[in-house]
């Protein structure tokens, strides 16, 4: 009772030296608790400065494998043809089966990377040429016992019924068995996703084209990276569904993978929020009204008309032409706004200047169109044909003997024998004659 009155402001005013005791002891107080926040604020500061140093050195260390791997990858690969035996061959649903390779002279085999493919050299019976055709791979670089490519028999549009299926995919669906040897090449293309970087990625496809994007999901998946990553499919309905429970895995093992599948024809026992999330057809709009901005990395796949409407798409809703990748099968599928500008100021060059193209074995000469891309498209526009595997200028088989003048590359990396030119990813850039 007697210490609650001396602390009374009665009882202060009373005892100066109590006043001034007080006062000493608040201001104290006082210091005691702005040094308190001060360390706080610089323990918080150092931890943060800690936090970032870690991350720094995980990407360093993560930086440091990526290099090694793709050492390792050099000194396993092989040029030319290597024999593969076929392991294993799986149903996945209706006309597509899984195959899963191996070396047949038992040494290692390179990683890869993800969205990259194998370059196959098809001997089927009654064809006097050995048939070039490059299929995705759908194994992921981890996978590093075994190669797997997964393949739809690929039948003629069915507004063309006079058109061939696919001979490449009816061979390996109809014919291709385990314990079967195959030619392959090594893994090539340009279509991948960089795995030492942390950007946030989209991954879509439709139909067959999920082989490369899974393969670049499980990768993600498999390293323990933490890129925020949103894959995309599309399907008729679940009985089209290829390589349906490795999608599962990613959706339940991996938080920052979201995946976002759509029926375009949901079957009668297919559930909306069970076996799929939208219905109807994947698009841009679809994209817009899922992910919370258009701030990604787009990597995509499948066939022309879905690529093409998906690229416009995604175009007109701001992303920049360099955010946009896709497989390079087929490259004239998507007409890019910079190629239309080059186009165009090819043609008001040309235009002064005529360049034809002579095909020798014909003897037929044609004068050059700007408008189509390649020399392997101007060969097949004027009736002509030219033997074709990946379209990307990796494995090959379009390679053309060059007579007299000369062409430019459309893509860098580009690597023909001398003397000849790669015609699916090449121009002319003077009078040509070709041995062809």
């Amino acid at each position: 009772m007697q210490t609650l009155l001396l602390l009374s402001p009665e009882g202060l005013a009373s005892n100066p030296g109590l006043l001034i005791g007080f006062g000493l002891l608040t201001a104290v107080a006082a210091q005691t608790g702005l040094a308190l926040i001060r360390s706080a604020k610089r323990l918080t500061q150092q931890q943060q400065r800690f936090n970032l140093e870690m991350e720094r050195l995980q990407y360093e260390v993560k930086l440091a494998k990526s290099r090694w791997d793709l050492a390792e990858q050099e000194k396993a690969s092989w040029n030319g043809w290597r024999k593969f035996r076929v392991v294993q061959k799986a149903y996945e649903c209706e006309e597509v089966y899984s195959f899963v390779l191996q070396p047949h002279d038992g040494k290692p085999i390179p990683a890869f990377r993800p969205g990259q493919y194998l370059t196959f050299g098809l001997e089927i019976p009654g064809r006097e040429k050995q048939l070039v055709r490059c299929y995705s791979l759908s194994s992921a670089p981890s996978d590093r016992e075994y190669y797997r490519v997964t393949i739809k028999k690929e039948k003629a549009p069915p507004d063309r019924p006079d058109l061939p299926h696919g001979v490449g995919s009816g061979f390996f669906v109809d014919k291709v068995k385990e314990g079967d040897l195959l030619n392959v090449k090594a893994p090539a293309g340009h279509f991948f996703l960089e795995t030492d970087r942390e950007t946030p990625v989209v991954l879509i496809s439709a139909g067959v084209g999920i082989t490369p994007v899974l393969s670049m999901a499980r990768e993600i998946a498999a390293s323990g990276s933490k890129r925020e990553t949103w894959f995309f499919f599309v399907c008729r309905n679940r009985a089209d569904y290829m390589l349906k429970a490795e999608v599962d895995a990613l959706a339940s093992r991996a938080d920052n993978i979201r995946v976002h599948v759509c029926y375009s024809r949901p079957g009668k026992e297919d559930v909306k929020g069970r076996d799929f999330h939208g219905e109807g057809r994947l698009n841009a709009d679809v994209l817009r009204a899922v992910l919370p901005s258009n701030n990604y990395d787009y990597f995509m796949c499948g066939n022309g008309s879905f690529m093409k409407s998906m690229y416009e798409g995604l175009i007109a809703w701001g992303v920049p032409e360099g955010k946009i990748h896709y497989e390079a099968f087929g490259p004239a599928t998507i007409k890019k706004t910079s190629d239309t500008v080059t186009l165009r100021k090819e043609a008001a060059v040309t235009a002064g200047k005529a360049v034809s193209v002579k095909f020798g074995k014909s003897g037929k000469v044609f004068p050059w169109n700007p408008a189509l891309l390649n020399l392997l498209d101007f060969a097949r526009a004027n009736g002509l044909q030219i033997d074709s595997g990946c379209c990307a200028g990796s494995c090959g088989s379009c390679s053309v003997a060059i007579k007299e003048g000369e062409v430019e590359y459309l893509v860098p990396g580009a690597n023909p024998e001398a003397g000849s030119c790669l015609t699916c990813v090449c121009r002319p850039k003077s009078d040509l004659v070709l041995d062809a």
